[in-house]
């Protein structure tokens, strides 16, 4: 039930470009916040509340979950292109009929000053 006709296609025209993952699967996620999204769209002339603009994603399937750690290393130069093939392969098993499971692990890493070599 969208009050504003024009929300919905304004909200997704900003996330298209920064949309990550297939749009006909589970894997569907934005990396611009809600409240971003909504300030643009009221600069657009949709007033908007960030609490809005999140129920609309859901609704579209996006995946909402907020970055927890504030200091992050490098990232590999490759990480786009290695979720983008997880997302292909994930298509083409889909087209087959074949089930796809999506797994989020994280590598271990020393962080800041709670390095902990073993030892107490």
């Amino acid at each position: 039930m969208d009050l504003d006709p024009g929300l919905r296609p304004a909200l997704l025209g900003l996330v298209e470009p920064d949309v990550r993952g297939d749009p006909m699967s589970p894997l569907r996620w934005t990396v611009k916040s809600t409240r971003q999204l909504a300030a643009e769209l009221t600069r657009q002339g949709h007033r908007v509340s960030a609490d809005t603009v999140a129920s609309v994603l859901r609704e579209e399937g996006f995946s909402l979950q907020g970055n927890v750690k504030t200091v992050e290393g490098a990232q590999h130069p490759d990480r786009d292109g290695h979720f983008r093939y997880i997302n292909e392969q994930a298509k083409n098993l889909q087209a087959a009929g074949d089930p796809v499971i999506s797994v989020d692990t994280k590598k271990k890493e020393l962080v800041g000053n709670y390095k902990n070599a073993g030892r107490e």
